[in-house]
């Protein structure tokens, strides 16, 4: 009987001790490093809900490009109203009204065959300060999982704030504060409702489009923005971000 116990102790100790399987094991630690990449951006919401991100990937990129670039962060409140709604009647109409994804827009970028986009503010947001451009399917992934942390943690009014302040607006320059100054030679709070239209009709393709030197189409364009910044005003739709 007692040796019958030894070797059945014996067997469970060698038991204990039989390694773990390579792919077991690599499959622990993929979880555990998702875990703490998980962790780590959740840290930086909250972190970023109440302190200016310092830079981002896009800005880091523009600096080895051109040497340097042109930034100069302001609060929501030193820029003039109206600029925040020319940006969400240009890229987001319905910024006040969904949750980080409007699928009416997503399904409109479906029927037309992607070539126009769905992404919100919110989305353009965690993009800029979390993530890189370009389009790929891991970045669109980490986007979509990042999103509604920072809708839940940040009041509409920071997400444009933010916005604001880090989207690119002309070559190597970065926010609305220095893209006032060098279109137009003012400062955010000055910017007039025209000002900010051209700022926003920019937006979209800020390497290609200037909102100084405007085309014709981006004049048009921009006239529409401002049509579009009334509405928003008056119907509601800016009630969010606005004091």
């Amino acid at each position: 009987m007692a040796t019958t116990t030894k070797t059945r102790k014996k067997k469970a100790r060698t038991k204990r001790k039989k390694p773990m399987r390579p792919l077991h094991r690599l499959r622990r630690f993929a979880l555990r490093a998702v875990m703490v990449v998980a962790l780590l951006v959740l840290a930086l919401v909250v972190l970023f809900s109440v302190v200016n991100p310092p830079i981002t990937h896009t800005m880091l990129s523009e600096k080895r490009r051109f040497g340097q670039i042109e930034r100069n962060w302001v609060k929501i409140g030193n820029i003039a109203p109206v600029m925040a709604r020319s940006a969400v009647a240009a890229e987001d109409a319905n910024f006040c009204r969904h949750w980080g994804f409007d699928v009416t827009a997503i399904r409109a970028a479906m029927d037309s065959g992607a070539r126009r986009g769905g992404s919100t503010i919110s989305q353009q947001v965690v993009k800029n300060v979390f993530l890189w451009q370009g389009r790929s399917w891991l970045r669109k992934a980490l986007e979509t999982a990042i999103t509604p942390a920072v809708e839940i943690i940040w009041p509409k009014r920071r997400i444009i704030e933010v916005y604001l302040n880090v989207a690119e607006m002309g070559q190597g320059i970065f926010g609305v504060e220095a893209a006032a100054r060098h279109h137009f030679g003012v400062g955010a709070d000055k910017l007039t409702p025209r000002q900010a239209a051209l700022l926003a009709a920019a937006l979209p393709d800020p390497r290609d489009r200037s909102a100084g030197r405007p085309s014709a189409w981006m004049s048009r364009r921009a006239t529409s923005i401002a049509a579009g910044a009334d509405t928003i005003r008056a119907d509601g739709r800016a009630a969010c971000f606005e004091d």
